[in-house]
């Protein structure tokens, strides 16, 4: 199997279990990677025989953006669910990040990596 990976989505979301960050919001990046098939989008230079980037990365920023959740392993999980859609996309590993959160000493960034697989493609890895 290949990966196509994006790296470095934005949008501007209101995810936290915190009343100021559903009132003020903050940044959230996503990094995708996802596990397909490219042999025949390769071979035949086919866009709809692979999964659509353009398209998935517009779904993830739909839901940076969209109805707030309160952690960030929510936000995780539906941008994973999001990705599977795709009948290209066999595994989804999702990484987002929240360089904004509501710490109280000095970091860089918090993060969480989930993957996931589409349980009807497994068998055919």
């Amino acid at each position: 199997m290949d990966r196509i990976v994006l790296h470095g989505l934005r949008g501007r979301g209101l995810h936290g279990v915190y009343p100021r960050e559903r009132a003020e919001g903050q940044t959230f990046i996503v990094d995708a990677a996802l596990t397909v098939d490219t042999r025949a989008a390769a071979a035949g230079d086919d866009l709809g025989a692979t999964a659509d980037y353009g398209i998935i990365a517009e779904r993830i920023v739909k839901l940076i953006e969209g109805e707030p959740v309160n952690l960030i392993e929510t936000l995780a999980e539906r941008i994973a669910s999001a990705c599977l859609a795709d009948p290209a996309v066999h595994e989804a590993e999702i990484t987002v990040h929240k360089p904004d959160a509501p710490i109280s000493v000095p970091f860089e960034d918090v993060t969480v990596t989930i993957r996931r697989r589409a349980a009807a493609r497994e068998d055919a890895r």
